[in-house]
């Protein structure tokens, strides 16, 4: 299973679940084992008809430690759960229907991994399990590349699988605005018509965004809003030019894309009246959010001055709302409130880099606007523990799944596509490198709010692109934010992976076959 669980111990002999089986539940537990029948018929074609042998009842937990950290929905909630396996059947228990989806979830990989000619031979043993940090997530970036809802639903799929629980949607951007404004209606009829190059843009209705929202939340999964500001505000300009700056700047990157350097004037009244509209639009689409991201990352030609006054009026802007605020670590550059969560995820080295002959080079025009940046952000991170914040742990070196994949693939046709994804800038990260880590190397885990990778969509064209770099990588994000474990070892972890590729496969999603794995 991934993530690997917290206790285990193996029994004697083995239980045969077929398409006979099925689950019994008591009526305040119908959901959970309804959407656990669904998935399991997603995961292998198996559909369960029966009525007994697997048994699910609420029931205390003890043997491992509370989840740390904060939760995207600002809930206690407690998603430990136990997992017993006999020859005459599976229990699973927990104190909450969310910890019982939780113990359902290892029993879909377990049937997965042992099925065989419509039959899983179970092993018998039990295990005790339960979340390490309580935010787990995802940053998906919906402007570069506008991925519909279909495709963000299997997004949330994957996420379900490996007990990920927030979907953090960067919703705005330079290249696009994603999200309806009604009393703003040129940020879709307008912001939203493009994105990178000639991609085609587009924008999630209302309803849409209420379909997402409730297919996640039914996985247990809390989807969080990002609107990106005062920078990356390009397709705000584009829609109402006269919030913008009188003599805007752009750098061409090379790729078909510019870099932006004008940004949301704070001393104006216009920017204020426009803030308070898009947020009291957003805020209610996502209503099982505890929080709203703000951004508030590479504020490109803003003094320090005028970021710090923004990203303080609009920090007070959503408490008033009654939301938390989470920005990009840019933030903490600003007066924060300890219960703002700031987003760490610049750890990259200028100095280093500058000194390694084989580090990527940026476009020479951007170079300088880099520099800047990065010698800035080695001291967000401190500032933010200061002010009493916690970290939402998302390093570039860890984290970010918009590097180029270094582990070659066993199908010849995703090798052209794997060399063009990625952004070459961050050097290319193999599947061990993924798991070789912890988010205690980056700060204690009492100051950590959650664990969080991103994906940017600069490279990525369409859902098989994007699949292409998530998969197989979620699931190293799900071990090293679930597990209890500080280290992994790549050889027991890559056999566990290797079986994760049968579900994969059925659900028909994309995902680099990895010459490093023995893929089932």
């Amino acid at each position: 299973m991934i993530p690997a669980p917290a206790t285990t111990t193996p029994g004697e002999g083995t239980y045969t679940l077929t398409s006979t089986t099925g689950i019994s539940a008591p009526p305040e537990l119908a959901g959970p084992a309804a959407r656990f029948v669904e998935a399991v018929q997603a995961d292998t074609g198996l559909t369960l008809t029966g009525s007994s042998g697997i048994i699910i009842e609420l029931a205390p937990v003890d043997g491992v430690p509370p989840a740390t950290g904060l939760r995207a929905d600002g809930a206690e909630m407690d998603e430990r759960y136990g997992v017993d396996v006999s020859a005459g059947g599976v229990r699973v228990w927990a104190a909450t229907a969310e910890g019982i989806h939780r113990g359902l979830t290892s029993v879909r990989q377990l049937i997965s991994a042992h099925l065989q000619d419509g039959t899983a031979v179970l092993p018998a043993g039990s295990f005790v399990d339960g979340p390490r940090f309580a935010w787990r997530g995802l940053s998906l970036d919906v402007v570069r590349t506008f991925h519909g809802p279909d495709e963000v639903r299997r997004v949330i799929d994957m996420l379900d699988l490996y007990k990920l629980n927030v979907l953090h949607l960067h919703l705005t951007d330079d290249q696009g605005w994603r999200v309806e404004v009604p009393s703003r209606p040129a940020l879709t009829e307008v912001g939203a018509t493009g994105a990178i190059g000639d991609r085609p843009g587009g924008y999630y209705t209302q309803d849409e965004l209420a379909d997402l929202v409730a297919y996640a939340a039914d996985r247990y999964v809390t989807v969080v809003p990002e609107i990106d500001m005062p920078g990356h505000t390009a397709a705000v300009f584009k829609a109402y030019p006269e919030l913008g700056p009188a003599d805007p700047k752009t750098v061409e990157l090379g790729n078909g894309d510019q870099l932006h350097l004008g940004t949301l004037d704070p001393a104006r009244d216009e920017t204020w009246t426009f803030v308070e509209d898009v947020l009291d639009a957003v805020i209610p689409q996502f209503p099982t959010s505890e929080y709203v991201h703000i951004g508030g990352d590479e504020t490109w030609g803003m003094s320090d001055e005028d970021h710090a006054a923004f990203v303080e009026k609009a920090s007070t802007l959503v408490r008033e709302r009654g939301k938390r605020v989470v920005g990009w670590q840019e933030i903490a550059r600003a007066k924060l409130d300890p219960a703002d969560v700031v987003q760490y995820w610049l750890d990259l080295d200028i100095d280093a880099m500058a000194d390694n002959p084989d580090a990527p080079t940026p476009p020479e025009e951007l170079l300088p606007v880099l520099v800047e940046a990065l010698r800035k952000a080695k001291h967000d991170a401190p500032k933010a523990l200061d002010q009493g914040a916690k970290l939402i742990v998302s390093p570039v070196t860890w984290l970010y799944f918009d590097r180029p994949h270094a582990d070659t693939s066993a199908d010849p046709g995703q090798e052209q596509a794997r060399e063009r994804l990625g952004l070459e800038f961050y050097g290319a990260a193999s599947l061990e490198h993924g798991i070789s880590w912890d988010p205690s190397d980056i700060v204690t885990p009492d100051r950590i709010a959650g664990v969080e990778a991103a994906i940017w969509c600069e490279t990525i064209t369409n859902a098989d692109d994007l699949e292409l770099l998530l998969l197989p990588r979620l699931p190293g994000l799900a071990e090293k934010a679930w597990s209890h474990r500080t280290t992994t070892s790549w050889p027991e972890y890559a056999t566990r992976l290797a079986e994760q590729s049968p579900a994969w496969r059925t659900r028909a999603w994309t995902w680099l076959q990895s010459t490093e794995v023995n893929w089932r």
